[in-house]
């Protein structure tokens, strides 16, 4: 339900689009880290635009740990020009995660909104480098258990092993360098 209102939030910012400016890009940071990720960015305004990021990874750099995750955005531009110089950004995120640290396992959910601020510093007329930091609230639910813990059998209450961890934080939901390369 939440994915088919997004999808629909979305389709009603573009068919409104007047200016039909669409990037691709990609967070060099995170695929330095070994977790790959691509977006897109449609300009939805005289000075603003949506985006949607995509990320995740599978035992980078040799850790045990999946991460799969999703990032909708909305930027407003100062400069007057939608992909030009300082933004700030109202972002949300989601991902699904499975990681093993130190003898503990880590099997959940998270979500969360935020602020991220930016600048865009265009190297040509279709190459765009996007710096951006964002913070924001993550709200969390997993399985917590030491990795040599039956999980199924000792956390098992009633027929089927439940979260036991649950909470919010406050981190940083991006920081990087992207690449962006303007289609049209």
């Amino acid at each position: 339900m939440k994915k088919t209102l997004l999808a629909l939030l979305m389709a009603a910012a573009c068919a409104t689009a007047r200016a039909q400016m669409v990037a691709v890009s990609t967070d060099v940071l995170m695929d330095a880290l070994q977790t790959p990720s691509i977006g897109g960015e449609l300009v939805v305004g005289e000075r603003t635009s949506v985006g949607l990021s995509v990320f995740g990874n599978h035992n980078p750099w040799g850790q045990t740990m999946t991460i799969v995750g999703l990032q909708p955005e909305w930027r407003h531009y100062f400069s007057g020009r939608p992909m030009h110089r300082h933004f700030i950004g109202v972002g949300a995120v989601g991902a699904q995660y499975d990681i093993t640290w130190k003898g503990k396992v880590y099997d959940g959910t998270a979500v969360g909104a935020g602020l991220t601020f930016g600048y865009v510093i265009p190297l040509s007329r279709r190459l765009n480098i996007d710096l951006h930091a964002g913070l924001g609230l993550i709200f969390y639910r997993q399985k917590e258990y030491f990795e040599d813990d039956s999980y199924e059998t000792d956390y098992n209450y009633g027929r089927t092993a439940q979260s036991n961890a649950k909470g919010y934080c406050l981190l940083p939901t991006r920081i990087g360098v992207s690449v962006a390369y303007i289609l049209k």
